[in-house]
């Protein structure tokens, strides 16, 4: 059994490494254009492709971490000292807005979501007209809900090491449009917030 726990943190350790590092690459198609050609476009939709796979990956980690824990100090215990049922309502609580902001930003970005094309426009529609990064800022509560749904104190702090990941991903894909979009990214990015649900300048 230890051989078991060990092994699939061993799994969910690389498989979060590998994801941060395959979507991280995904995030610079302009930049890498400029030294393979039109091709970075594909080279980067791979990319994602496999950060995807990856991500799926490790939330299997996490489910698989809750039948086989590893052995560690009574600092952090196996579940939380309260009943299943607040955690269960906590994952909910967290899951449904989080949800609610991935699957609308990827239903406003479109085909752009796993696929970016140097044909793609800005995507300044929908969602995208009141924050930057909607598709971001709900993904990553995700992981706290799936790890409070398992009850797990682990995982809920493990799922913090998932925070510079998104932030800095945003970042550089930003760098990424301006290059892109040139001025036209730089006025939107100037009117519309990097997460917050208002108009204005940002902060």
């Amino acid at each position: 059994k230890s051989m078991l726990e060990w092994l699939n943190f061993a799994v969910l350790t690389a498989s979060s490494a590998l994801f941060s590092h395959y979507y991280g690459r995904s995030v610079h198609p302009a930049t890498l254009e400029k030294k393979m050609g039109p091709i970075a476009y594909q080279k980067c939709a791979r990319d994602r492709l496999i950060a995807s796979i990856f991500m799926f990956v490790a939330v299997g980690n996490y489910v698989v971490y809750y039948f086989y824990p590893l052995p560690l100090p009574s600092l952090i215990p196996r579940v939380f000292p309260w009943r299943r049922s607040v955690s269960t309502t906590v994952a909910v609580a967290i899951a449904i807005p989080s949800l609610y902001l991935m699957f609308r930003g990827m239903k406003d970005a479109g085909e752009e979501t796993m696929r970016p094309r140097k044909e793609h426009g800005l995507y300044d529609r929908g969602i995208y007209k009141i924050m930057r990064h909607p598709q971001a800022i709900g993904e990553m509560p995700v992981w706290w809900a799936v790890a409070f749904g398992l009850h797990s104190p682990f995982l809920v702090l493990f799922t913090f090491i998932y925070v510079p990941v998104w932030w800095y991903c945003c970042h550089w894909e930003e760098e990424d449009l301006v290059l892109r979009y040139g001025v036209a990214y730089l006025k939107y990015r100037n009117e519309v917030d990097f997460c917050s649900w208002k108009l204005g300048k940002k902060k």
